[in-house]
């Protein structure tokens, strides 16, 4: 029988490299549900390749489109409609790849429902923490993270006896603005930012990358996911981006996962895990590569990797915080609003407008995250009224 499977987020960078994997999986996999955030015709024209029936919309007026021109199956609207979809489709697995925070109550519905968990939205763990990866341990879902670096990690950590890791470390490429100075990124335009060296992904994450910020959420990611405290887990700057993450272990031997970069590997992996599959990629060649380099990352020019781990330190709803003043400074940078230094500065002040709270339920996160985005939403209006 093949593992049945829901897409969320599949209009997406990670969603259509995830159809291309099903593709090429000879049958091990199906697609019984797709969701998009507003592109109704490009996830009807997928649902049709696929042969699935169900899909969701979050915007009720694509919903309300996708309904009127589609007779072959049934259309669900409303974020509430994603977690219908989730909660009511027969399937094996999820796969999360909603962009941002709005992914968190798909992962809720996921989990909750006992339903194995492949999670490309980091936010659900940035936002909703141990009370996420409680909810998988209380029901015995699979987390299982869908990211070059947590991949890495997964495996490298895949058999290792408790207490024998000493250390994690995550790379990250640089993005387009490595070796540059503070001075140099006052001016830089939305076009330059969304200009990756390396990968090709989504605008906000793009921007996240460019600002350094993705890798100070993926900080906060590796906390949770794998228990390791904060002052264990480290970011290493590596522009070829060969090697994906490293573990040092307490005998002095620091393992590396390598291979070139490519999301489907990521995918592949946590879709049919614990087995693997063919996909077509060549086998690393190092000799190919030529060098391997490494550099520390430069937080005094890219803030928010500091901000993110002090973030990650204070706990409750300060994470929480990071990510909605994130969001609302990326979307105003996109929309000519905000220059890209701006984004760190309105993250900055708006954490230290907003001491951390306790975060015991989703419901208090979730006004942590209306709260945090009207701040936000305050503080940029005012650096662009200067």
């Amino acid at each position: 029988m093949p593992r049945r499977l829901v897409i969320l987020g599949s209009t997406g960078s990670i969603g259509t490299q995830a159809l291309d994997v099903v593709a090429r999986s000879a049958g091990e996999l199906e697609v019984v549900g797709l969701s998009a955030a507003r592109d109704w015709e490009q996830l009807l024209a997928q649902a049709e390749l696929a042969g699935v029936r169900r899909v969701a919309l979050a915007d009720p007026g694509a919903a309300s489109a996708a309904a009127s021109a589609w007779s072959a199956g049934g259309v669900l609207a409303g974020p509430e409609g994603i977690v219908e979809l989730v909660q009511t489709t027969d399937c094996d697995i999820v796969l999360n790849a909603i962009v941002g925070s709005a992914g968190l109550l798909a992962t809720v519905a996921a989990l909750g429902e006992g339903i194995d968990l492949a999670l490309a939205n980091k936010e659900s763990l940035v936002v909703g923490g141990a009370l996420v990866t409680a909810l998988a341990q209380a029901t015995g879902a699979k987390l299982l993270p869908v990211d070059s670096e947590h991949t890495a990690l997964h495996q490298l950590l895949s058999g290792e006896p408790a207490g024998t890791i000493e250390r994690l470390l995550l790379t990250a490429s640089g993005g387009p603005f490595r070796g540059r100075s503070r001075d140099q990124l006052a001016d830089v335009s939305v076009a330059q930012a969304l200009a990756h060296p390396t990968w090709s992904m989504g605008g906000k994450i793009t921007i996240d990358s460019a600002t350094l910020m993705n890798k100070g959420l993926e900080i906060i990611e590796a906390h949770h996911l794998f228990g390791t405290p904060y002052d264990r887990i480290d970011v290493v700057v590596h522009p070829q981006s060969i090697v994906h993450a490293m573990v040092q272990s307490c005998d002095g031997a620091t393992l590396a996962h390598m291979g070139y970069p490519d999301m489907r590997v990521a995918i592949s992996y946590a879709l049919r895990h614990p087995g693997r599959g063919e996909l077509p990629l060549p086998a690393l060649d190092l000799a190919a590569v030529g060098a391997l380099t490494f550099e520390p990352p430069d937080l005094e020019t890219f803030t928010c990797l500091r901000l993110a781990r002090e973030a990650g330190l204070a706990g409750g709803t300060a994470p929480c915080t990071l990510n909605a003043a994130n969001e609302v400074a990326v979307h105003a940078f996109l929309n000519g609003e905000l220059p890209f230094l701006g984004i760190a500065e309105v993250i900055e002040l708006t954490l230290a407008r907003l001491a951390p709270q306790s975060a015991e339920s989703f419901d208090a996160l979730a006004a942590a995250d209306t709260e945090a985005r009207a701040v936000a939403r305050r503080v940029a209006s005012e650096l662009s009224g200067r």
